[in-house]
């Protein structure tokens, strides 16, 4: 599923009226019609809707919805807030089907008239503002929204929350905050913000009839779900061996912090990884062997507790590994890390202290013939690039593409929405998990899941894409299970749940 800014949905949809010859008023009605039929079911129980409608394309999407849930037995009344004159093109030709059916328009509108109407209405539809909006909302506009926001009538907004913008990156003015969203052909960037995702309450998205090869020269950023996972995910050959799945090492631990690397080497092994080994300080073997028997150890140096100088040439048998996880940040330790990621070069995911170790260094990886996969949340991700963690939340897209081309590496930006970012500017993002994510260890468990996906036989992006999906969809399984619930989720039991994750999408 591709995720669009505004520019790119108005040239998808130029590409299908120019080259697809789909005209503008067929794309208008399938949008319409489709969101039409779905609130018919919906609100089934439902007897009359307020349609509020602007004067773009979004106002004309409103006038095809009205029109069917017409023709179904509602009882329906458009406001429109834009002067007649205003409504032309497509919008005006759908307006006129409306009114050829009796349909009711009240097109001199103000505030005070519309909450007076709304108690006779079950529900609203919102289509007055579509994806073009920037900056401050009109005056003659805001009242309307207004009056949503402290309605109690249900709203379901057409593809975009009304006043809210379709990209990252713009200054939010004010928006309908809707409880419902039918989001047209394509989920814009938006949507998967933290500061845009509340305004679209529970959403779906609803094709009208683009086609693929609209997508293919206008957007690079896709969601990753369940399809992208089956149709990469390699499968088992009947012949394979330990060493088929990959030779993996976790490397980190001091002695204060056993418990980052378990998780890690759990999480790996647990995930299909064929073999693991744990590189970590002498006391902290017996405490991580009781919990991950599967593993081998190899000890490193330390003085106190803290990793001191080790040999880089320990780990050049490997096929991939995974530094950084309990690690400490003292200097000596940093300078083995760093040691480690220049001398090496095979695929690493470099996660917590690991990322500070790294930020000195930035300059010297970018020319290496395996991937470095860093794991940043907001907050690591702003010690890296200089940018405050408000303008991380702002706009994550860009800022991660730039970070990842800049030096030549995929970005794993960790949050409510996953941005994995390629080198070469791909970007998928994923959206599984919860709130029980919210914990101590669970980037732990997910550089593990992701040391033994880059291990296996499929492409970087996918294995990426793949490992944050079954991450997220483990905590969602174990609460919807009943296993736990948000609160008490630990990151154990997120790889506890990978078994069932695999043997649900092993039948799909």
């Amino acid at each position: 599923m591709y995720i669009v800014t505004a520019e790119e949905m108005y040239e998808i949809d130029r590409y299908a009226i120019e080259h697809g010859g789909i005209d503008g008023r067929i794309l208008m009605e399938n949008a319409g019609r489709a969101i039409a039929e779905r609130l018919i079911k919906q609100e089934a129980g439902s007897q009359a809707a307020a349609v509020i409608v602007g004067s773009g394309n979004n106002g004309g999407d409103g006038f095809v919805i009205a029109r069917y849930l017409l023709q179904s037995g509602f009882r329906v009344k458009v406001y429109q807030l834009a002067s007649n004159q205003k409504i032309t093109g497509d919008a005006l030709y759908h307006k006129q089907l409306f009114i050829n059916q009796q349909g009711l328009i009240e097109d001199n509108v103000d505030a005070e008239m519309l909450q007076d109407d709304l108690p006779n209405y079950h529900f609203v539809v919102d289509a007055i503002l579509g994806i073009g909006v920037k900056g401050e909302i009109r005056s003659s506009i805001r009242p309307f929204i207004d009056l949503l926001n402290k309605s109690d009538k249900k709203v379901i907004s057409v593809d975009i929350p009304s006043g809210l913008p379709a990209n990252e990156g713009i200054d939010k003015d004010i928006a309908v905050k809707a409880d419902f969203t039918y989001v047209v052909e394509s989920p814009k960037q938006s949507l998967f913000t933290e500061w845009g995702a509340p305004y679209y309450g529970e959403w779906e998205v609803v094709p009208i009839g683009i086609p693929e090869q609209a997508y293919s020269n206008h957007s690079s950023l896709k969601r990753w779900g369940k399809q992208a996972f089956v149709s990469t995910f390699p499968k088992r050959d009947t012949y394979s061996h330990k060493g088929s799945h990959g030779k993996g090492a976790v490397i980190g631990g001091q002695r204060t912090m056993p418990g980052s690397v378990t998780l890690t080497a759990s999480a790996a092994l647990k995930s299909g990884a064929g073999l693991l080994t744990i590189a970590t300080v002498e006391d902290n073997i017996p405490i991580i062997a009781s919990k991950c028997t599967e593993a081998m150890y190899q000890v490193l140096e330390d003085r106190d507790g803290v990793i001191t100088k080790n040999h880089t040439d320990l780990f050049k048998a490997f096929d991939g590994l995974a530094i950084g996880m309990g690690m400490g940040r003292d200097e000596v330790t940093a300078n083995f890390s760093q040691k480690l990621i220049q001398a090496l070069d095979m695929p690493m995911v470099i996660d917590a202290d690991g990322l500070h170790h790294l930020k000195p260094i930035l300059n010297t990886v970018s020319e290496r013939n395996h991937p470095i996969i860093i794991t940043p949340h907001f907050g690591e991700m702003a010690m890296l690039t200089g940018y405050t963690i408000d303008e991380m939340k702002r706009k994550p897209f860009s800022i991660a593409k730039e970070f990842a081309d800049q030096y030549q590496l995929y970005v794993v930006l960790k949050g409510k929405f996953t941005i994995i970012t390629s080198p070469y500017g791909d970007q998928i993002v994923n959206d599984t998990g919860n709130a029980g994510l919210a914990k101590g260890g669970t980037g732990d468990v997910l550089s593990g899941i992701l040391l033994a996906m880059i291990m296996q036989n499929q492409s970087t992006m996918a294995a990426l894409g793949n490992a944050c999906y079954i991450h997220g969809l483990s905590a969602e399984m174990r609460v919807k299970s009943g296993e736990n619930t948000e609160i008490d989720l630990l990151a154990s039991d997120v790889i506890d749940g990978l078994s069932n994750v695999f043997r649900t999408l092993s039948d799909v």
